[in-house]
């Protein structure tokens, strides 16, 4: 079965669905993961009623955390502002498949930080938001 998720997370690295960003947006949020040069940027469009109906990021890193960016964008599409809050590591864990190592763990974080972040409004991100 980790063949099949790692076949996605290679997929989803060369082809993503999500790449891009979204101009106008109504919420903005980029981040960085210093261990190793990560870089993304979550953009979101909401309807009159708080949900999300586009989600797109920008970035450059690792197929982990371009995959991960990737796979939560489209899980997000459809979700109230709470129902992004309430998102934890482990619901972005499910959708990749696969174990992972503390520092690749970081990686596919990444853009869940950056996202709550954006939702919540901080001026900067915080791992206490991916717990």
């Amino acid at each position: 079965m980790d063949d099949l998720y790692r076949d996605q997370i290679i997929d989803r690295y060369k082809n993503p669905h999500h790449r891009g960003r979204l101009d106008p947006h109504d919420i903005r949020f980029e981040d960085d993961n210093p261990l190793c040069g990560d870089h993304i940027e979550v953009t979101l469009r909401l309807d009159g009623e708080g949900k999300v109906t586009e989600a797109a990021f920008d970035g450059r890193g690792c197929a982990i955390s371009q995959a991960a960016a990737d796979l939560l964008m489209e899980s997000v599409v459809g979700s109230s502002l709470d129902d992004v809050k309430a998102l934890d590591k482990q619901h972005l864990l499910d959708l990749l498949g696969i174990d992972l190592g503390p520092v690749r763990l970081k990686c596919a974080l990444l853009s869940l930080k950056a996202l709550k972040a954006g939702v919540y409004g901080l001026g900067e991100a915080s791992d206490d938001l991916v717990e």
